[in-house]
Order: C-alpha cells, then structure tokens, then sequence
C-alpha cells in the first residue's frame, strides 16, 4: 500500500518463532479472501469502534476511560441491551478478519458480564469503566493477527482516527507531502506533541511560582 510507505511491511514468508518452520502469511490471507490493507482497515475499523465504546474519554493519568457503553447502561435494562447489541459489532469485525470463534468467546462473556452488571443502578455504571468487551475484543483480533498474518503494526489501532485522517490527505491532491515518512510520523504524533507542550509549560510555570515565592520570602525575612 504505496499510501503508508512509513509502515514496515513483512515478507510473504516469515520464520516461526516456534518451530523454525516458514509461515506463508500471504496464503494465510488469500485463504480468508483478505489482503493486509484490508485487514489493516478493517482492524481500524473495530479500533475506532471501540474506542467509541469503551474509552471514548479517559480517566486521567490511567488507560481506563468511559464510552458510549457507559452512557448506555444509565438507561436500566434496554441501555444494557443496546450496549450488548452494539458490542456484537466487535465481534462480527473480529469474525471478518477470520478470528475463529472459541478465541472470541472471552470477550463474549465478559460482554454478557457487563449487560448484567451493568442492570445494577449507579454500580454498573461506574463498573462499565473498568468492564470493556470492545476493546477486550480488539486485543484478541490483534493478537490474532499478529500471529496468523505477521501483522504487528499498532499505529491503526492505537491512533485509528488519526490513522484514518492521515490515509485521506495520503489521497489527496497534495498526497506526495503526507507520504514524507517524518511529515507522517509527526502528524500521527500530535497527542505526543501536544502533550509534551503542556508538560513543559506546566513545568514553567511552577518553576515561576516557586521562584516567586521564593523571592516573596526572602523579601519579607530578609534571607533574599
């Protein structure tokens, strides 16, 4: 896929880690009528999903959040049905990437588990945070990839918003830009970015108010 040439990409045949035995992930795919862009969009897909689901705003300084399921269960009952209902969506992506069904059956159940948790008023809610079959899901589906098809890139799944962004403007008129490896690199890294911004900010201005108060001491005790 010539539009992210900033991934790695494997070889049709790797070594097993195992066995020593050669792994043709290229048949792998072509068995399950999949190509890797397509398994990588699809994954995309269920990140996104996800993240809608379960960690659409994150709980500061933890990789715990809330999400549209959350939401769904302050409704008794039929939001904990509808949160249930919506869940399967992961698993029919998880299903199209060829994930056999017994390896979805933990996220299966831990789905059953938060519908009837979730009945419990103010306590399920709050449990939701913590109960999360989508992305519970979109780990198994990836772990499955990593090892029936050599996938083992992250950035569509850790990033699927910003993923997806970047693969529209790779299109675009000005595409040959968006396809520089470190123009790319920095645009999927913008939450890092931003992020060490307001750390060094932050870190400024206590340092300013330390100093501050430091000298407000010092004037007033005579120890300046």
């Amino acid at each position: 896929m010539d539009k992210f040439k900033k991934l790695p990409r494997f070889k049709a045949k790797k070594s097993s880690d195992t066995n020593g035995s050669v792994v043709d992930y290229q048949a792998k795919l072509a068995e399950h009528g999949l190509t890797r862009e397509e398994v990588i969009a699809t994954e995309r897909k269920l990140a996104k999903f996800a993240n809608a689901m379960d960690s659409l705003i994150r709980v500061p300084f933890t990789k715990q959040g809330m999400g549209a399921d959350a939401a769904l269960s302050t409704i008794p009952l039929a939001g904990d049905v509808a949160g249930l209902i919506l869940t399967s969506y992961a698993f029919i992506l998880g299903r199209q990437l060829g994930v056999p069904a017994d390896k979805m059956t933990p996220a299966v159940r831990l789905a059953l588990i938060d519908m009837v948790v979730g009945i419990v008023p103010g306590i399920g809610t709050l449990l939701d945070i913590f109960i999360r079959p989508s992305r519970k899901t979109l780990g198994i589906v990836h772990e499955h990839l990593h090892q029936e098809y050599g996938i083992t890139e992250t950035m569509h799944m850790d990033r699927p918003f910003l993923h997806q962004s970047l693969e529209d403007k790779q299109q675009s008129r000005f595409g040959a830009f968006w396809r520089n490896p470190i123009v790319a690199w920095l645009y999927l890294h913008i939450p890092d970015i931003l992020g060490l911004i307001v750390i060094v900010f932050v870190g400024w201005g206590i340092w300013t108010a330390i100093s501050w108060l430091v000298g407000l001491f010092g004037q007033s005790t005579g120890f300046g």
